[in-house]
């Protein structure tokens, strides 16, 4: 019997509700691990309808189309001589699972209900699944009548069970099972199984990677064995990026891995391993002294395909794959390739001609634009290598010049990309104006540089005529209302001027079939999170592809993106001071946002990690920073936090939730964004709070900081005393 099995993981990069592309996409990497010599092929959770259906998981059509799905690939003898693990929904005895579908030449071996169901953050499998609650054991499944013919049998084992070979012993579990305290890899490992593949639907956050990586080495270097990472990449019709990364280890050293980003629709990758390797790691007393005490034995379905060839162990030529070392993206990288990927699928995926961002001469802006021209840098990389999808998408978008393909990302951004500059005559300063043509000129985006003034005063003018008042601004001592609605107005007007224009510009370009740009967004989570934007203005749009990412790692994005794209116009951007420009501006007096929010974007950080990630209220964080930011605290040389003293504290915690509180409602309507944090306050689908609050100010929490301010300043008088 021979000892080298050669196997297969990959990306797809699956869309939610598109059967028949999904199953193309999954035959085909069938096909290409039997090109590399695999003989199992992992895929992606519930690969067949997309990860991302949501609701429509509730409905019948759908586990009826997976079916028909699965017939087809059952039915392609070129998917025949490979074991395969695919992922998609099956209701047993009138109860959704989600799960895994062992199959071999035509025929299923097993179906592995998932145990352990995501359920937190932006996960709600529970609202559609059940989870497998009797580990170890299983029942008969009754198939569909289509698959019965396949099948030549009318049942097939439902469960928590393992596929045994003549060569070794293969077990499944699937993506949050990993993430748990008591994960079945640890049984089955002490049960003897040697593969374990893992088929995930895991989305992308920033520096999100490290701890799946170190989770799957944890399960491999604690337990030896095989282990297949599978995961789907791409956008498939929601607010997440899944980020792919699949991945082989062997007695925790990574032996393969696949990109974490990338625009290819199919990415396969395969490893060799000699199977005395696992058992030769696992050889420990203590190791075998567990596994005989092991009470969790596994049901085996049994097949006479082997793994591994004797006749092919005799070719000197094949090899174990070796140990590499794990790929870790930087944050500033992350932003590029994850935010320009995403773009890229929503646009070719949507119809539409291209977008649209209205810049305003700030880094909010400039991030956003930044990252459409990382979208079209990816695009030519990837038409350069020959990626035939991607150059069929481009033919079909960038139409201006039909037949001839662009050839740099600044003439696929002259296509695809339109900014537009919204100024006024006496707050928008030449500086911010002339950044936005800059950075336009950079890049390649089509510009229109404008003015709204006549659009703001036509509106200003119907309070003057319709209520007989003159509002004024606050630096002409107009009261706060009058300075609100004055800036409110300016806002607004450029929200409707950015959809009038994206409707309109392809038709005045000439674009071929005309069409209609969509409208990106720029509001940043920590402006987000204080409510610092008007309701139905530029935050308004379409898609906001830095909607959760904060101020700090917009501005690393930015600096890497001026030397890594050669982007010199980008330090000015890094250099000025963050402003709306919704107020005229003066000799004493420039409108800054930091100052109108009464915070800094540093502070905004920190409070939104508190608030969501470490789940604090107003008494819980001041708390927390009191030890953190407290002036008597003993510093070290890394400590950059800011230094205040109690009462300061407490009036910033509570001036944060004061704020979240009465702009709480701008969130029901917030853009969708690009998912990146684990703080986002993305309200449909992550963040889910009330939008009517009461007033925090007299509040039985705001009043428990304020006695423990009065303690602390009381024991420090007495120290001094």
């Amino acid at each position: 019997m021979g000892h080298l099995v050669t196997v297969a993981t990959c990306n797809l990069n699956q869309w939610a509700l598109d059967f028949e592309g999904n199953t193309k996409r999954i035959i085909e990497s069938i096909q290409k691990a039997k090109e590399a010599g695999a003989k199992l092929r992992v895929g992606p959770e519930l690969e067949i309808c997309g990860y991302g259906c949501l609701d429509h998981l509730l409905e019948q059509d759908l586990y009826l189309h997976c079916w028909e799905m699965l017939e087809r690939i059952l039915k392609d003898e070129s998917c025949f001589d490979i074991l395969l693990d695919i992922g998609m929904p099956v209701q047993h005895r009138n109860v959704r699972y989600n799960c895994r579908t062992i199959c071999l030449n035509g025929k299923i071996l097993l179906i592995r209900p998932k145990m352990w169901l995501a359920n937190d953050g932006n996960y709600r499998e529970m609202r559609y699944f059940t989870p497998w609650l009797r580990p170890q054991e299983y029942e008969d499944y009754h198939l569909p009548r289509m698959i019965q013919k396949l099948q030549g049998a009318t049942h097939v084992t439902f469960g928590d069970a393992v596929v045994s070979t003549p060569d070794t012993c293969i077990g499944a579990e699937t993506c949050e099972e990993l993430f748990t305290p008591d994960s079945p890899h640890n049984h089955m490992s002490l049960d003897g199984v040697e593969v374990i593949t893992n088929s995930s639907g895991s989305h992308f956050t920033l520096r999100k990677l490290d701890i799946r990586l170190q989770l799957i080495v944890e399960a491999t270097k604690k337990n030896g064995g095989i282990y297949l990472y599978a995961n789907q990449q791409g956008c498939d019709g929601d607010r997440l990026y899944y980020d792919g990364c699949a991945m082989i280890l062997v007695n925790g050293e990574v032996v393969a891995q696949a990109s974490q980003f990338s625009l290819n629709d199919v990415e396969v990758v395969t490893a060799t391993i000699d199977l005395e390797e696992v058992r030769a790691y696992r050889s420990t007393i203590s190791r075998s002294l567990q596994a005989a005490k092991s009470k969790a034995k596994y049901h085996r379905i049994q097949t006479k395909f082997e793994l591994s060839s004797e006749e092919e162990d005799k070719d000197l030529g094949r090899s174990p794959s070796l140990p590499i070392q794990p790929r870790y993206h930087t944050v500033e990288d992350e932003i590029a390739l994850c935010a320009g990927c995403y773009l890229w699928d929503y646009l070719r995926r949507c119809g539409a001609a291209g977008y649209l961002v209205p810049l305003s001469g700030g880094i909010d802006s400039c991030a956003t634009a930044t990252i459409v021209y990382s979208m079209c840098r990816l695009v030519i990389e990837a038409v350069k290598a020959g990626n035939s999808q991607v150059i069929e998408d481009v033919k079909r978008i960038a139409k201006y010049r039909e037949g001839r393909i662009p050839k740099t990302p600044q003439e696929l951004c002259n296509q695809v990309f339109h900014t537009i500059y919204m100024g006024m005559s006496k707050q928008s300063s030449k500086e911010t104006r002339q950044r936005a043509k800059d950075l336009s000129d950079a890049i390649g985006s089509y510009h229109v540089d404008l003015d709204i003034d006549e659009v703001y005063h036509a509106q200003r003018n119907l309070i003057v005529k319709c209520l007989n008042f003159e509002p004024m601004f606050k630096v002409e001592d107009g009261t706060l209302a009058e300075n609100l609605t004055l800036q409110n107005i300016q806002a607004r007007t450029r929200m409707v001027t950015a959809y009038e224009f994206a409707q309109i510009l392809p038709t005045t370009r000439a674009r071929p079939g005309g069409g209609s740009l969509l409208v990106l967004g720029s509001a940043n989570v920590g402006e987000s999170l204080r409510g610092y934007l008007t309701k139905y203005d530029c935050s308004s749009a379409d898609i906001n592809p830095i909607g959760s990412i904060d101020k700090s790692d917009l501005k690393r994005f930015i600096a890497w993106a001026e030397k890594n794209f050669n982007l010199p116009c980008l330090h000015e951007f890094l250099t000025a001071v963050p402003t709306a420009e919704l107020e005229p501006i003066t000799e004493t007096y420039v409108q800054s946002d930091e100052a109108d929010m009464g915070m800094t974007y540093d502070e905004l950080t920190t409070f939104g990690r508190l608030r969501k990630v470490h789940k604090l209220g107003p008494y819980g964080m001041f708390q927390r920073l009191v030890h953190e930011w407290g002036s008597a605290r003993k510093r070290g040389p890394d400590d950059d936090a800011p230094v205040h003293e109690p009462a300061q504290i407490a009036e910033k915690v509570k001036r944060f939730f004061h704020y979240y509180a009465i702009n709480r409602h701008k969130m029901t309507t917030l853009t969708p964004a690009l998912h990146c944090n684990d703080y986002s306050p993305d309200d449909n689908r992550f963040d889910l709070r009330p939008f009517l609050y009461p007033s925090y100010w007299g509040s039985w929490c705001f009043k428990r900081i304020d006695g423990e301010v009065r303690r602390m300043e009381g024991r420090k008088g007495k120290e001094k005393e």
